[in-house]
C-alpha cells in the first residue's frame, strides 16, 4: 500500500491544496454557478438574451453555469476514490454513497415538482406523466407530451438528470480507473499519471458523441445524455486526482501552489474565453441545434473557462487567502448552502412572477427582473433548505451502512 504524505517533504505544508473536510470556497463557487444560471434563465424570459449586442450575447452564455456545477460534483465526489486509487485503503462504501446522493437530491425536487406539474401544466393528469420526472429520466423520454427540454417551470432540470446519471454511473468509473491505475502495484507517481490519462480517454467521449448527435434522426436529444457533458466532470476528477497527487509530489505541488497564487491571471484568461464564446464563433444564443464543428468549439472554449476560472479554487493551500475570503465569506457560505434550491426554484419563481405581474412573455427589465425573482428564490430556497434538504440529509445515518471503527494505533515513541 501506498501512502500519501500529510506534510510535503520540504515541510512547507501551506503549499499543498486543501482537500480535507468542508471547503468554504467551494460553497461560493456553487452560489456564483447558481446566480448565473438564474441570470441567464431571468435574461432569456425578458427576451434580453435575444437582442442585438455584445453584453446581450454575453449574458446568454449563462449556461456557462451548469459546468462549474458539474465540476464540482466530479471534484469532490470522485476525491475518495482517487485517494483510494493512489494511496491503497478501503473504498468508499457504494450504497452508503448512494442513500446519501438520493436524499439529497430527490426529496427537494420532488417537492418542486409537484409544485410546478400542477401550476404550468395541468395536462398532466395521468400518474404516467409524472413517472420519468420524478425519476429523473426526462432526458430519455423521446415521445414526451412536453415540448423543449422539459415541462414550464422544470426546464432546468435537464441538467440534474445529467447529475443524477453520474452519480449512478460513478462507481462502475472509480472502479474502472482503479484497476487501470494500480496494475502492477506502481508509486504514486505513476498511479497518478494513469488516472489522468484515463480521464483523458473518457472526457474525449464528449467531443465523439457530437458525431452520432448530427448523423442520427433525432440525435440532437442525444445531447442530453451523461456522454455530451461527460468532460466537465472529467475535468474535476482530474483536479482532484492533482491536488491529492500534490501532497505526495513537490513538483506538482509547486504547480498547484502557483495556479493557486495566480488566481487573478487565471480569471482574466476566463474572461477572454468566456468573451470569445460570447461571439458568433460558438453558434446561438440559446441552446439552438448546431452543426458539429460549432459544438466541438463551444465544448473547448467551456472546458478552458470552467479550468481557468475554477482551478485556483480547487488548489487552495490552508489558510487565510484573499481568494478563499472572497468565496468563503459568510454571504458566499450562506447561497453556497441554498444554492440547490435557487437552482430548483428559480423557474417556478419567474414563472410566477410573470403570471402575478401579467408581463407577456420575452418582455420586461433585466434588472428589476433579476431582483426580484433572486430575492424571492432565495427565500424559498432557505426555507426549502431548512424544511425538506437538511432533515432529509440527516436520514443518511439511519439509511447509511455503518463503517467499521478502525483500530487505534499505538503512538510512536
Amino acid at each position: 500500500m501506498t501512502e500519501l504524505s500529510s506534510v510535503p517533504a520540504d515541510g512547507r505544508s501551506s503549499e499543498a491544496p486543501a482537500v480535507e473536510g468542508h471547503l468554504d470556497a467551494l460553497d461560493g463557487l456553487r452560489a456564483v454557478a447558481a446566480l448565473i444560471v438564474l441570470v441567464y434563465h431571468v435574461a432569456a424570459q425578458t427576451g434580453f438574451s435575444f437582442q442585438e449586442g455584445f453584453f446581450n450575447s454575453l449574458v446568454a452564455r449563462g449556461d456557462i453555469g451548469v459546468p462549474i456545477f458539474f465540476l464540482l460534483s466530479g471534484l469532490l465526489l470522485y476525491r475518495p476514490w482517487a485517494k483510494v486509487a493512489l494511496a491503497g485503503g478501503e473504498a468508499p462504501r457504494v450504497r452508503g454513497y448512494l442513500w446519501k446522493r438520493v436524499l439529497r437530491i430527490l426529496p427537494a425536487y420532488w417537492l418542486v415538482v409537484a409544485v410546478a406539474l400542477p401550476l404550468w401544466s395541468p395536462q398532466a393528469r395521468d400518474p404516467l406523466d409524472w413517472l420519468p420526472l420524478l425519476l429523473l429520466a426526462q432526458n430519455y423520454v423521446t415521445d414526451a407530451w412536453w415540448t423543449g427540454l422539459g415541462p414550464a417551470g422544470l426546464g432546468q432540470m435537464w441538467s440534474l438528470s445529467v447529475e443524477f446519471a453520474y452519480y449512478l454511473a460513478l462507481p462502475l468509473i472509480a472502479l474502472g480507473l482503479h484497476a487501470v491505475a494500480t496494475r502492477g502495484n506502481p508509486g504514486v507517481r505513476t498511479r497518478a499519471l494513469r488516472l489522468l490519462a484515463g480521464l483523458g480517454v473518457l472526457a474525449s467521449l464528449s467531443f465523439l458523441w457530437i458525431i452520432p448527435m448530427h448523423l442520427a434522426p433525432d440525435g440532437i436529444e442525444l445531447g442530453l445524455w451523461l456522454p455530451r457533458p461527460i468532460i466537465y466532470f472529467c475535468v474535476g476528477m482530474a483536479l482532484a486526482v492533482i491536488t491529492l497527487w500534490a501532497r505526495d509530489d513537490e513538483g506538482v505541488r509547486r504547480f498547484t501552489h502557483g495556479i493557486a497564487q495566480s488566481w487573478v491571471t487565471c480569471w482574466i484568461i476566463a474572461a477572454f474565453v468566456l468573451m470569445i464564446a460570447a461571439t458568433p464563433l460558438t453558434g446561438g444564443r440559446f441552446l439552438q441545434i448546431q452543426d458539429a464543428w460549432t459544438d466541438a468549439f463551444e465544448t473547448t472554449l467551456y472546458t478552458v473557462f470552467i479550468i481557468a476560472f475554477m482551478a485556483p479554487v480547487a488548489f487552495l493551500p490552508p489558510g487565510r487567502t484573499p481568494l478563499r475570503t472572497l468565496l468563503g465569506n459568510r454571504v458566499m457560505r450562506y447561497l453556497g448552502r441554498i444554492s440547490y434550491g435557487i437552482f430548483l426554484w428559480q423557474f417556478v419563481v419567474i414563472l410566477g412572477y410573470y403570471r402575478l405581474t401579467g408581463q407577456p412573455e420575452f418582455t420586461g427589465d433585466l434588472l428589476s427582473g433579476v431582483i426580484v425573482c433572486a430575492a424571492v428564490t432565495i427565500v424559498v430556497a432557505d426555507l426549502s433548505h431548512r424544511i425538506v434538504e437538511a432533515p432529509a440529509l440527516r436520514l443518511h445515518r439511519f439509511l447509511a451502512p455503518k463503517q467499521p471503527k478502525q483500530p487505534k494505533q499505538p503512538k510512536q515513541p
